[in-house]
């Protein structure tokens, strides 16, 4: 009787390597290793920016294959070539906010091998004597620099890249805005080449400088006495934000951020958001938090948009409409938040329209609200929590307590 069939093992097999992604750093050839000097002298193809391609024109024995705008169109070229002898080329480490990180989603595991070089945070770092894990590596390369401002605490380092030679002079200047002026500043020029320079000095002193396009700014954050720092908590001040007193108290924001039970990298919905509060503190929570903020007035809108930028979270999505409206084209969300507007027909949408695991948080202030959040809790369950806050105030020359309305919460999670 013959035996069970064996499994050739070469069908497990990874596939061959056809694609080389090499890191250059400004010193060209130079800084490149045996193998991968080897694998751009064997490329067929070679792909990289026009800058890549010139540090390294003399090993390119290929075609060179500047990446075209919009880039999306060069990952399709290059996909294209699977199977020939392709060499990639990006700015120091791929995978550090780099091209590498782009591709990699695309190909399957064994299909590339990578030759990272020193990345310019590593090559700053060490001319700064720096730990690099220790510092807050910021990228603002096509990206608006208020992102910064989440990370604006005291004693801070961050090695940020930026996207231009007018951006250290713009960052400065929001540094000194925001209380930050006397900051220390190194400004890196070309890190690595024949060509590399830098210059020291106060955020104050470098609101007007000259910078190569290709720099690295070192922050070592120092803050004035009326600076308004960051906080890690929830629920900060409700004067930091701009509102029309629609906004979540910061008292009733905190414990709402705490029924939300935010995990990193997951979406929130913020229906009804009035000043954005909710959604801007889900997302200061970590830098991969989302959120998209529904709100129907225009006028709402534009002050979310200015908290945000404010709170260093500019890239969250706001969205001029009724929340009823807009869910149905929206991404399935991991949390809701209905801070206005609650209906029946609402409440089941965003229950169906959760995540398993997901969270549905409602806050009420009228009857009419907390009779809904009852029925809904009697149908389906959740928690009912009831809010009564007061706040030390003056009463003539003495103080007493001024309560504020009393807000009934429901909470309810989705099964998985």
């Amino acid at each position: 009787m013959a035996g069970p069939a064996m499994e050739n093992p070469a069908d497990h097999a990874a596939p061959t390597p056809w694609l080389s992604i090499i890191g250059i750093g400004e010193d060209g050839p130079d800084g490149l290793g045996i193998a991968a000097r080897e694998a751009l002298a064997a490329a067929e193809l070679v792909f990289g920016g026009k800058r890549h391609l010139s540090l390294a024109a003399s090993l390119i024995q290929g075609q060179a294959h500047p990446w075209p705008s919009p880039f999306a169109d060069g990952i399709t070229a290059l996909l294209a070539a699977r199977g020939r002898v392709v060499v990639v080329l990006a700015s120091g480490d791929p995978f550090l906010y780099g091209v590498g990180a782009t591709l990699a989603p695309h190909l399957a595991a064994g299909e590339w091998i990578a030759y990272p070089a020193p990345s310019a945070p590593a090559l700053a770092a060490s001319r700064l004597g720096w730990p690099l894990a220790d510092v807050d590596i910021v990228s603002l390369h096509g990206r608006d620099i208020t992102r910064l401002r989440r990370h604006l605490h005291p004693g801070q380092r961050l090695l940020l890249l930026t996207s231009d030679a007018a951006a250290p002079a713009a960052i400065a200047q929001m540094l000194v805005a925001d209380g930050f002026g006397p900051s220390q500043l190194t400004l890196f020029n070309r890190l690595g080449g024949p060509a590399e320079s830098r210059a020291d000095g106060r955020a104050r002193d470098f609101t007007g400088i000259s910078a190569d396009p290709l720099n690295l700014l070192a922050v070592t954050l120092v803050a004035e006495p009326a600076a308004n720092l960051p906080r890690l908590t929830p629920g900060l001040p409700d004067d930091w934000f701009q509102h029309d007193g629609q906004i979540t108290k910061a008292p009733v924001r905190a414990l709402t951020l705490a029924a939300l039970s935010p995990r990193r990298g997951e979406l929130l919905w913020d229906l009804g958001a009035g000043s954005g509060s909710i959604a801007i503190e889900w997302c200061l929570r970590h830098p991969a938090q989302r959120a998209i903020a529904v709100e129907r007035q225009p006028d709402r809108t534009a002050r979310i948009a200015e908290n945000a930028r404010r709170f260093g979270v500019p890239d969250l999505t706001i969205i001029n409409a009724d929340s009823t409206d807009a869910i149905a084209t929206l991404p399935t969300p991991d949390a809701v938040f209905i801070g206005g507007g609650a209906k029946a027909g609402l409440l089941a949408a965003c229950r169906e329209a959760l995540n398993p695991g997901g969270r549905l948080v409602v806050n009420a202030v009228t009857l009419e609200t907390e009779a809904l959040l009852l029925a809904e809790h009697a149908a389906h369950g959740g928690s009912l929590l009831r809010l009564d806050i007061a706040q030390a105030a003056p009463v003539g020359p003495l103080t007493g307590w001024r309560p504020a309305m009393p807000i009934v919460q429901w909470r309810w999670e989705k099964p998985w």
